[in-house]
């Protein structure tokens, strides 16, 4: 991003936003990476340990004429799901995969011949993943049809009129047919609880990255840039008073304080229009508009990051904009391009444009880089910097996880 505007003819400027959508479908995604993956810690743990105990009542207690065949599908199970899962992360919110787990879940306690199966907590722990991605009502509808489907293999197996005689046997399969629907109702209640959790610590961020943000920008308006005003005063009224050397000195001093007041303007600006309820990819698609009139460059904002915590979204934005800003005011570029992405727990942010490229030595009172490079650290990113596309111009490219830890500052 050069020293100076070029004065070359540019074609007609624009502004567009591609109308992609990378929102999460499944209310698991909503929730957070983090919490997903403890949901798959659950079901790891959970299942490894109602696999080894089924098998061991299987090899203690003869269950069938096949228990070696029972023993072998059951480890088969266990292993095939958990690596399906945890190597393809993408199944966790799939409900496809939901289905062939419960499925084969369900085929294992059918081949032990019996309903009350060794078999059967690990049968319940098919339905951790669909009652934590799914809606209130649609895990309940989920467990009620598991449910039913484990009585017709319980009628097709070993329930007779006999164990419907039983007040023990039939409080037995009674509380059999019930566990699924509690299992359900339980983890969807936990999913619905993180859910409300995580919206109120997302809401309480916003409040205080607002209310500082307001308390900065009164800050800068009211001190700093009075200040630079009093101090231009003083600099426009000595430039008659001066010749030679020192005339262009005290002009080039001017024309710094004019950046210096045009650049606080835009800050103070940026820092009053408040994030919530706005995307980063919304935001920088403004910011775009904003600096149209200021520039012949052609600007393109594509592509979401989707939903971002509050501090992490303020972060980005604000890299984000100082990029495309360094762009169209420093660089001369025709054309400028800023792409968003985002795959799973992980998005980018690049800012190319085809202008003179980073100059070989910083401008004096620059702060913009390093400004860029705090806030990339803060938030435990990646911000490179290089030559654009075909080795023209300039590539800015912030690459950040959706959820970083906790304790990462505010802005």
């Amino acid at each position: 991003m050069g020293l100076s505007a070029d004065s070359r003819a540019k074609p007609a400027r624009r502004v567009r936003v591609s109308d992609r959508d990378d929102r999460p479908r499944h209310r698991g995604a909503l929730v957070g990476g983090a919490v997903t993956s403890r949901w798959m810690a659950l079901l790891l743990m959970t299942r490894l340990l109602a696999a080894g105990v089924g098998v061991l009542l299987t090899a203690v207690h003869r269950v069938t004429d096949h228990d070696p065949l029972l023993i072998l599908g059951a480890v088969a199970f266990t292993v095939a799901s958990l690596g399906a899962f945890a190597y393809v992360p993408r199944l966790q919110l799939s409900p496809s995969a939901w289905f062939v787990d419960c499925f084969a879940a369900l085929a294992l306690v059918a081949a032990s011949e019996d309903w009350r199966s060794p078999f059967y907590v690990l049968m319940l722990t098919a339905l951790i993943l669909p009652s934590t991605g799914l809606s209130f009502r649609g895990a309940l509808a989920w467990g009620m049809a598991f449910a039913l489907a484990y009585f017709a293999i319980a009628v097709y197996t070993s329930l007779d009129a006999e164990t419907l005689e039983s007040a023990v046997r039939l409080e037995t399969i009674a509380t059999h047919l019930m566990v699924p629907l509690v299992v359900v109702l339980a983890l969807a209640y936990a999913t619905d609880v993180l859910e409300r959790l995580r919206g109120e610590r997302l809401r309480s961020e916003r409040l205080a990255v607002e209310s500082e943000r307001q308390r900065i920008a009164w800050e800068l308006h009211d001190s700093a840039k009075q200040r630079v005003h009093a101090a231009h005063l003083v600099l426009s009224a000595l430039q008659n008073q001066v010749e030679g050397p020192q005339e262009q000195l005290v002009a080039h001093a001017l024309s710094e304080m004019r950046a210096a007041g045009a650049d606080m303007d835009t800050s103070v600006a940026e820092l009053r229009m408040p994030l919530e309820g706005r995307s980063v990819e919304r935001l920088l698609d403004e910011r775009a508009a904003q600096l149209v009139p200021a520039s012949e460059a052609q600007i393109t904002v594509r592509g979401s990051v989707g939903e971002l915590p509050a501090h992490v979204a303020a972060h980005v934005y604000r890299i984000g904009a100082e990029a495309l800003t360094n762009a169209v005011r420093h660089s001369g570029a025709r054309h400028v391009d800023v792409a968003l992405a985002r795959n799973g727990s992980t998005a980018t942010v690049e800012v190319c444009d085809d202008g003179k490229g980073l100059p070989a030595i910083r401008r004096p009172g620059s702060n913009g880089l390093r400004s860029m490079r705090a806030r990339a650290d803060t938030i435990g990113a990646d911000l490179s910097f290089g030559p654009g596309r075909d080795g023209r111009g300039t590539r800015v490219s912030l690459t950040f996880s959706t959820q970083p830890d906790e304790r990462t500052s505010q802005p």
